[in-house]
């Protein structure tokens, strides 16, 4: 059946109406999270507040295993999903770039726009540096076009790139995410603990 655009059950006008859908409900899902909040994404360094390791890794879940239930019965064709190539190099550099955002500013993209939507100026002003950072690196890509395409994989996933089948996959995946909210919450308690003997 799925997906609906590729395999024409639905005319390709409509990707546009389902993106602002689904960028609605993902707003209003990182702010019922918690995600407008700087003070509880910057948390997770910090050791005080997991929510977003939580959050993150319960989508990542259900979004797994319900791709693999639909392509099961037939729901889903997942050939026709569309993978970003990965670029090993660059990627690992953007990582640490947006994790050093992270620290410093207390947003990542998605939730500035969410912080600004319920009138956070941090937010705002994260923001405006996120669109001169934009500028910045347009204007610089010529001289970093070179590092920016290497590494390139391809369209590979996880299970390409290891060897091990999805279902086990999904399943170490899972064992690992409970395991980490198990640690998490842990750390979490003596960390708030040690924070209220010394009134931080």
């Amino acid at each position: 059946m799925g997906p609906l655009i590729p395999n024409g059950i639905i005319g390709g006008g409509w990707d546009f109406v389902i993106a602002i859908l689904l960028g609605v409900a993902f707003g209003f899902i990182l702010e019922a999270s918690g995600f407008s909040s700087s003070r509880n994404i910057t948390g997770v360094f910090y050791g005080y507040n997991f929510v977003v390791l939580r959050v993150f890794f319960t989508a990542l879940i259900v979004a797994m295993v319900g791709l693999m239930y639909f392509d099961y019965f037939g729901w889903l064709d997942l050939s026709k999903i569309f993978i970003l190539p990965t670029y090993v190099t660059p990627m690992i550099f953007g990582g640490v770039v947006m994790g050093l955002g992270f620290i410093l500013g207390g947003f990542c993209p998605g939730t500035s726009f969410t912080a600004i939507a319920i009138g956070k100026l941090d937010a705002l002003l994260f923001t405006i540096g996120l669109y001169i950072g934009i500028f910045i690196f347009s204007l610089g890509y010529p001289l970093i076009e070179g590092f920016y395409n290497s590494g390139n994989l391809g369209n590979v996933t996880l299970t390409d790139v290891t060897g091990i089948p999805a279902a086990w996959f999904a399943l170490v995946f899972t064992v690992v995410a409970l395991a980490a909210f198990w640690g998490t919450m842990i750390i979490e308690k003596r960390v708030r603990k040690n924070m209220k003997e010394y009134k931080f």
